[in-house]
């Protein structure tokens, strides 16, 4: 029987993979990418030669079935995503459930993942806190955003640039212009930036300067 390592990687800075994680892409048979080319450059970098395969969110369903197969004749696998750790609003989640059904050991390395550094960085409580991921789209949004209006835990949010300044629009429709917020953008990286202040505050910040880079929310629970 084979194993499923699930292995995160860096989500700016290269220099943020364990010794760990390095020796285990070096010695697995076969590397589960997001995006092979992505991961080539990390890859490259360390010096690591492992085959890869494309595994992302539109063919997951359709290789998990192969995947399990090999790994029950005894190849080891490690997945990766392309910044952080797999399954956390990353492909992870059906490949580590099968495994678990058909008795394959799954191991999942400590590692990089944006929400901690945004929620610790922001200096709003964080002995409890909740993660709430991409707010829904279009369907079921507001009535989430309405549930979590009466949150008290702080809640902390992945969102994209170019969606930012509407979620912190609708941060002060539903929560309130005074609420807390923090936004971390490009973290680890060279442009690193937390602006923190009011959800106004922070709206106004943003529709002034659009950001880049990838992006977390971190929002005060209700009082």
């Amino acid at each position: 029987m084979g194993k499923l390592y699930i292995v995160p990687t860096p989500i700016g800075n290269l220099e943020d993979i364990t010794l760990r994680a390095i020796n285990i892409l070096k010695e697995v048979d076969t590397i589960l990418a997001e995006d092979t080319r992505t991961s080539g450059k990390l890859l490259q970098h360390y010096g690591i030669t492992t085959p890869m395969q494309s595994h992302h969110m539109h063919n997951e369903h359709r290789t998990v079935d192969a995947i399990i197969k090999r790994m029950v004749t005894g190849e080891t696998i490690a997945l990766i995503s392309d910044a952080g750790t797999p399954a956390i609003s990353d492909p992870g989640f059906l490949l580590t459930r099968a495994c678990i059904e058909k008795g394959i050991t799954v191991e999942c390395l400590p590692g990089a993942t944006a929400l901690v550094p945004a929620l610790v960085n922001s200096g709003l409580p964080n002995d409890k806190f909740v993660f709430e991921g991409f707010l829904p789209v279009k369907k079921g949004r507001q009535t989430r955003l309405k549930l979590l209006a009466e949150e008290s835990r702080t809640m902390v949010f992945y969102e994209s640039p170019h969606k930012l300044v509407k979620t912190l629009a609708q941060f002060v429709d539903y929560f309130g212009e005074d609420r807390p917020v923090s936004v971390s953008r490009e973290l680890t990286k060279i442009y690193e930036e937390t602006i923190r202040g009011t959800a106004d505050e922070v709206l106004a910040y943003y529709s002034d300067k659009p950001p880049k880079g990838e992006i977390v929310i971190v929002v005060a629970g209700k009082k």
